[in-house]
């Protein structure tokens, strides 16, 4: 039996309203660490405790290309007696903010796609972070829509956008959903260590989502073909971030710099980049395609120096803005979302046979891609 035509006929992207520049966190940062380094002075100078550098806004655009990011929450992060966000607590007959980041992309996504609710059978939230274990945020946003059918979570660090869509064809495929809503809201910024130099300016907060469904019931005005689906996966400690429920009986700070993100980035840019490279040519390869082939390229959003190697090693040279476009400079590594706000910025302007790669990488190792050609 063969595998019916299975499209993406729809994406949304929420940014939201307050965003932090590298000038303004590397301020906070640096006025952070003259306090810590007064404090602990004593400690400093008997060798026990090592001082904070300070950091510069062209240090982080150079090492990153990140110039800015936005967050759900401002107030708090450039607060040197606090330096995280302070997120009002909700009840729990109130709608979450990750639900509510969820909904505002889904209703973008499903007027793209021309469907309502009654069109969707399962929602998908797939995201590196879910604020709580239960109940899944995606059955909270599959109730808020009115959506019949089921929902549930997925957690798989910065390729959850990708292994959500890989699940939503799979479920296109298998007949068990007539449509699938994929949504990706990365709320990062409580789990990142503003207080470390290395760190502090990586993420940002963001929301997604794609419509899946069968070709023969798309009606959008911009859909793509998904030619080929590939994941794969490989032990990592690279890439950790600890937190969770456990943290309460480790007799450890719960919130200590162990359980917030922490990697050791030059392995990580050492390992990932040539493992993305070759999951992406041989997967093209598997389609009788070549790189030269590929119209576009939507890549994870996490560091401009990975990216560039990444594509000249696929190209065997630089590629322009136009082939690949980059969306950190402004949004940050926002975690699974960074490849799906690049498609959802840069994929109008295709014409119809135009292919292009959809890919994410990152935390696990864990590495997801999608071939696409626009209808």
């Amino acid at each position: 039996m063969s595998t019916p035509s299975i499209v993406i006929s729809g994406s949304g992207l929420w940014t939201p309203s307050h965003s932090i520049t590298n000038e303004e966190l590397v301020e906070a940062y640096n006025r952070w660490a003259d306090k810590y380094n007064a404090q602990h002075a004593d400690a400093i100078a008997a060798g026990d405790l090592e001082a904070k550098p300070h950091s510069s806004a062209e240090f982080i655009e150079k090492a990153s290309g990140i110039k800015s990011r936005y967050v759900l929450e401002k107030e708090g992060i450039c607060d040197v007696d606090r330096m995280t966000p302070r997120i009002a607590p909700r009840a729990d007959d109130e709608l979450s903010h990750q639900a509510e980041m969820a909904l505002a992309a889904a209703k973008k996504a499903l007027e793209a796609a021309n469907k309502t609710p009654e069109d969707i059978d399962a929602v998908i939230v797939s995201c590196a972070y879910t604020q709580r274990s239960y109940p899944a945020i995606a059955i909270e946003v599959q109730a808020a829509l009115g959506i019949a059918g089921y929902g549930f979570d997925m957690l798989v660090a910065c390729s959850a956008a990708t292994f959500g869509l890989h699940r939503a064809y799979d479920a296109v495929a298998a007949g068990s959903a007539r449509a699938v809503l994929v949504i990706n809201p990365e709320l990062t910024s409580p789990q990142l260590n503003f207080t470390d130099r290395d760190s502090h300016f990586i993420f940002g907060d963001v929301a997604t989502a794609m419509v899946i469904e069968r070709a023969d019931t798309c009606t959008s005005a911009h859909s793509y073909d998904i030619l080929n689906i590939k994941a794969v996966t490989s032990y990592s400690n690279n890439i950790r971030s600890n937190f969770g429920y456990t943290a309460r009986a480790h007799d450890t700070e719960p919130f200590g710099a162990d359980n917030l993100f922490h990697q050791n980035g030059r392995k990580v840019f050492k390992e990932v980049c040539p493992m993305a490279a070759e999951h992406m040519s041989s997967q093209l390869e598997s389609l009788g395609l070549s790189t030269q082939d590929v119209r576009r390229w939507w890549l994870h959003q996490a560091n401009i120096n990975m990216n560039t190697l990444i594509v000249k090693k696929l190209l065997g040279r630089d590629a322009s803005a136009d082939e690949a476009p980059v969306v950190l400079d402004r949004y940050a590594n926002t975690a699974s979302a960074g490849s799906l706000i690049a498609f959802n910025l840069h994929h109008e302007d295709l014409t119809a046979g135009d292919t292009g790669v959809l890919c994410s990488f990152g935390a696990g190792y864990s590495i997801g891609s999608l071939v696409l050609r626009k209808r």
